[in-house]
């Protein structure tokens, strides 16, 4: 090879190499960008996807400014804000009152009549009957009894009590007499409530949900007694604490009774939140209030020797009770409506057609017991109770189908125990419905102010609410009770003497 060919070769070479490396070059341009791109795509996709978002509100919110400003201004003054509870839908209502050829039903009448009270027709100058408004002379005279019920206004009766005192070497304390209706005496420089004025004050209160503002203007305006809140207050509690006695008792006799149902809560003291606790049975309710919500306050009112059935939701506290226990169906549908409202699929599935199918029918079978008998009842019991094992014991892809399939195998027993009692029930509505009137009273006044308010309250309405479940007069039960242990002596009638 020549100089010429020589040259022209090493040329060719040194180009060869340059577009090898001008390839390398701009493959990693290509890669770079081919990568930046990518990024820059999805980023993209994102605004769009923001864009058709906000394009779509704003188009809603167009709507909406056209709809109120078409509205007239009354018409956009007396709308329903969005944070209040929509109406319920109209329903069709049955005519009230009893059907055509029933007797009506009417007020009794009074067993007694206490005044007679003559009212005579106007007589003409000739001592005829006449009409009152054209003075014509009636005829077809007829007697009425038109009987009228009543009440007395009252007024304030002051009573001065007479008594004497004399020391008593054996008690070493000073004892005074006392009148049937005196509350214990006290030094004061201004009268004591007397027994009418401290029940009806304490009735107004607990079973009436006054504010003591409200309790103290009631008997100003009514029998026109001047008392101040706070006096109220404390002659409150100090009439809870002569009850403690029988606060215990009635505790006493729900740890005895064979079926009892539980619920609790929020009550807050003195500014601090806490808990309320109702424990019931037919014939009793008791009311507790707690700092705490946990197993160990149901344990400390209804005893580690409970013996009876144990009625509630499935709140976790109540699994410290070591007793026979039933959980409220009526629970569990709502558990059921509420999930099947979040979860399309959970709606549509079977597990949740078959648990409220069933639940139901174990409602109604337990009300046509009598009706079926006991051979043909406790079939049908049977069959259900291997429904609800099959149901159970499924495995299921659904969320909210296996976390409430779990807890219906948790409580498996305590779900059908109410299908093999007759007295017992399978809801909680009893507890339920003895806390309302507890959280009517706490919507008004908030809670109490103190912790002496607060079981105060509990034992009062504990005690009022008892009265009325057996059917006895509030208010003559109070008097009565309060007569009773200002009879017995508490608390002292007097100081000791030094």
């Amino acid at each position: 090879m020549d100089g010429r060919e020589l040259k022209l070769y090493n040329a060719r070479l040194g180009e060869a190499q340059f577009l090898r490396d001008e390839n390398r070059f701009l493959r990693g341009d290509r890669d770079h960008f081919r990568l930046e791109y990518y990024f820059i795509k999805r980023q993209v996709n994102v605004l769009k996807a923001r864009v058709e978002k906000l394009e779509a509100e704003n188009s809603r919110l167009h709507q909406r400014v056209k709809e109120l400003s078409a509205a007239p201004e009354a018409s956009r003054e007396n709308s329903t804000p969005d944070w209040v509870k929509p109406s319920a839908a109209r329903r069709r209502r049955k005519k009230p009152g009893r059907k055509a050829g029933h007797p009506a039903a009417l007020r009794p009448m009074p067993d007694r009549i206490d005044v007679h009270h003559d009212a005579p027709l106007p007589v003409d100058g000739s001592g005829r009957e006449s009409c009152p408004r054209c003075n014509a002379c009636l005829l077809e005279l007829a007697d009425h009894n038109r009987v009228v019920e009543d009440i007395i206004p009252e007024k304030v009766l002051v009573k001065c009590c007479h008594t004497r005192s004399g020391w008593c070497p054996g008690c070493r304390r000073r004892v005074e007499s006392r009148a049937p209706d005196q509350p214990p005496a006290a030094n004061v420089p201004h009268g004591q409530l007397g027994i009418n004025a401290l029940a009806t004050a304490i009735v107004l209160r607990v079973t009436h949900r006054l504010p003591f503002r409200q309790v103290a203007r009631v008997l100003a305006d009514l029998p026109g007694l001047s008392i101040c809140p706070g006096a109220i207050a404390k002659q409150v509690q100090r009439a809870a604490g002569w009850f403690a006695e029988d606060y215990d008792k009635l505790l006493l006799e729900l740890r005895s009774s064979p079926q009892v149902y539980s619920d609790e809560t929020g009550w807050r003291t003195n500014g601090r939140n806490g808990y309320l606790w109702a424990l019931t049975d037919p014939r009793h309710t008791l009311y507790h209030v707690d700092k705490t919500r946990s197993g160990k306050v149901i344990v400390k009112l209804l005893g580690k020797a409970f013996g009876g059935t144990l009625v509630s939701d499935f709140y976790s506290a109540y699994a410290k009770m070591d007793c026979k226990k039933q959980k409220c169906l009526v629970h569990l549908l709502r558990e059921l409506s509420e999930s099947a409202q979040k979860s399309e699929a959970f709606a549509t599935g079977m597990f949740y057609r078959q648990s409220k199918r069933l639940l139901k029918e174990m409602l109604l079978l337990k009300s046509r017991w009598d009706a079926l008998g006991d051979s043909q009842y406790t079939s049908r019991v049977c069959r259900l109770e291997t429904r609800l094992d099959q149901l159970t014991q499924a495995i299921y892809d659904e969320p909210h189908a296996r976390r409430i399939g779990k807890r219906m195998l948790k409580y498996r027993k305590e779900l059908t125990a109410f299908l093999w009692d007759k007295d017992l029930e399978g809801t909680n509505n009893a507890a339920e419905r003895a806390i309302r009137p507890a959280v009517v009273a706490r919507k008004i006044s908030g809670g109490s102010r103190s912790k002496n308010g607060a079981d105060a309250w509990a034992k009062l309405a504990s005690l009022l609410r008892t009265a009325r479940q057996q059917g006895k007069n509030l208010l003559e039960t109070v008097k009565a009770m309060l007569q009773s242990k200002w009879a017995s002596g508490m608390p002292p009638a007097m100081p000791a003497a030094p």
